[in-house]
């Protein structure tokens, strides 16, 4: 009996410590997470990549980095896939601070970190036909622009927000930051960026009533 007890204290033990490390590890990510995280750049003080609330259509999508693959497609003389790695590798990366206003009434200023659309543009070598820019994201949320407003503002797909690399559940690997435009446009989880002379296209909430345009100086209704 007395083994018995013995040994029924020591399994308990075990679970403990082994409870114990795991919560020790899982509280280590997160105070590395929020000590990496940027708060403060050149002087403006930052949002917290955690004061975004939830509103994607099909909940966190949670992607392979080595199974990824973004596509060029459509309109294009050189049809693309891209790994995530020969994106972040081959591409110069560029900076921005850019506040994120959602149609809720909540906005976000972040620290951008990404690549211009217009450097993936250019490999893919668009054809002249092409007048509109279709995102495709992994859940299957769409949202389209014109392509003078992708080139004329050089506008960036990011893959990192206040110096962390983007988490799942901020949009990973990309989100498209489009700089002047109601959050909807903010497409997350970019899978394929299609060409296109539709010039009526409408995207998942833009097919819903909200503008296409999604300017933030206009009614985000049509």
């Amino acid at each position: 009996m007395f083994k018995d007890l013995t040994f029924h204290i020591i399994v308990i033990l075990l679970i403990l410590l082994s409870v114990t490390f795991l919560l020790g590890n899982f509280f280590k990510e997160d105070f590395e997470l929020e000590k990496e995280e940027l708060r403060n750049y050149n002087g403006t003080e930052l949002s917290s990549i955690y004061d975004f609330r939830e509103n994607s259509i099909k909940g966190y999508q949670y992607i392979s980095k080595d199974d990824y693959e973004l596509k060029i497609t459509g309109l294009v003389n050189n049809t693309q896939n891209f790994s995530y790695d020969a994106i972040i590798n081959s591409f110069t990366s560029y900076k921005k601070v850019i506040t994120l206003y959602c149609v809720e009434g909540w906005d976000v200023k972040l620290l951008w970190e990404g690549i211009r659309i217009n450097d993936l543009l250019d490999v893919a070598n668009i054809s002249e036909d092409a007048n509109t820019i279709i995102f495709h994201a992994v859940d299957g949320f769409t949202t389209s622009f014109p392509v003078e407003y992708i080139i004329d503002n050089n506008i960036m797909l990011a893959y990192k927000m206040n110096n962390v690399t983007m988490p799942p559940e901020r949009g990973f690997p990309f989100q498209l930051v489009a700089e002047g435009k109601w959050g909807y446009k903010w497409i997350k989880w970019v899978s394929e960026i299609e060409l296109s002379d539709n010039i009526n296209y409408r995207g998942f909430w833009e097919s819903r009533g909200y503008s296409n345009d999604g300017d933030l100086d206009k009614s985000y209704f049509d």
